[in-house]
């Protein structure tokens, strides 16, 4: 007599279930009044923005008269006449605008690299090497820049005054690194923040140094975060005014932006709006041609020192 084997009763497979979609952003269902009202502002204020920049390139080439009659028309008396060019060589030859724009380049490019030279390893310090205390000093340094410079300048003035560094350039460059040090040294501190510690673990079972690790894993890996903190500066440095007015007093020392406000009182008495223009044009130009090929790499450094 066979016996057979009771039926094995199948396992039923529950249905898989789709995963759940994210939930959409804030703002993005529609188009919501606020968001309407966000958009319109940002468009308008780019079209000012822009608005303002073809004034300042058409007026460039233009006469007073022009300036003044045809604000928003192309530029046609100094082309008729074949000298387009007129104003910004006027600018260029009457407000010393070659020497200035040597200084000028020299002292930004040593003092943007001085800062970034100097807030590296104050930011690595803070963050990497657990110094003790190192968070109320990252907060220390942060509130320098809560503090406007302009309330300083008089008595950074007496106490440059005492040590004759007051109409000198190195004068200057030690106050420009001082006081840029608080912005960089904040914003390298979350570029060696987001660095993994595995690499400072393996270097350190390697046996390498604490300088060593810096200069050869965590310098190569925050380039982003270095390169950023460097043009940062140069382009707030290039446009700083009023401690080049408040330092500088002789011409051979002028910067681009002292230059320009010294040409500022000739040009407006001679009438000369247009070549005040062009060296106005001089000094925005190469900056925000800088800032536009750059823009990039300016925007993903500040984004992956936040984001992480």
């Amino acid at each position: 007599m066979t016996v057979t084997a009771p039926p094995v009763p199948r396992r039923t497979v529950p249905p898989r279930v789709a995963p759940r979609r994210p939930r959409p952003a804030p703002g993005s269902r529609g188009l919501s009044p606020l968001r309407l009202l966000g958009m319109a502002f940002v468009w308008l204020f780019t079209a000012f923005n822009i608005l303002v920049l073809y004034w300042l390139l058409t007026a460039t080439f233009k006469t007073p008269i022009e300036i003044f009659t045809k604000p928003f028309a192309l530029p046609y008396q100094w082309f008729e006449r074949g000298d387009p060019f007129r104003n910004i060589v006027y600018a260029w030859n009457n407000a010393g605008f070659g020497r200035a724009f040597l200084v000028t380049v020299v002292l930004v490019a040593v003092s943007s690299v001085a800062i970034v030279l100097v807030s590296a390893p104050a930011a690595y310090a803070l963050t990497r090497l657990g110094v003790r205390g190192s968070n109320g000093l990252t907060n220390f340094i942060a509130i320098g820049m809560g503090i406007p410079f302009q309330t300083v300048v008089i008595p950074l003035f007496i106490g440059m005054a005492k040590l004759n560094l007051t109409n000198s350039l190195f004068g200057m460059f030690l106050v420009y690194v001082a006081l840029s040090i608080p912005f960089t040294v904040f914003l390298l501190t979350g570029f060696f923040r987001s660095l993994p510690d595995e690499l400072e673990e393996a270097a350190s079972i390697d046996g390498a140094s604490p300088l060593r690790t810096f200069f050869s894993i965590m310098l190569p890996l925050a380039r982003g975060g270095l390169i950023t903190a460097l043009i940062l500066n140069a382009i707030g440095l290039w446009n700083e005014t009023l401690l080049a007015l408040v330092f500088l007093n002789e011409n051979a020392n002028f910067t681009l932006a002292r230059a320009l406000f010294s040409f500022y009182g000739a040009a407006s008495y001679q009438s000369e709006y247009g070549g005040l223009i062009a060296g106005v044009a001089i000094v925005v130009l190469p900056m925000l041609v800088l800032y536009v090929l750059l823009a990039r790499r300016i925007i993903t450094g500040l984004t992956l020192g936040a984001g992480k």
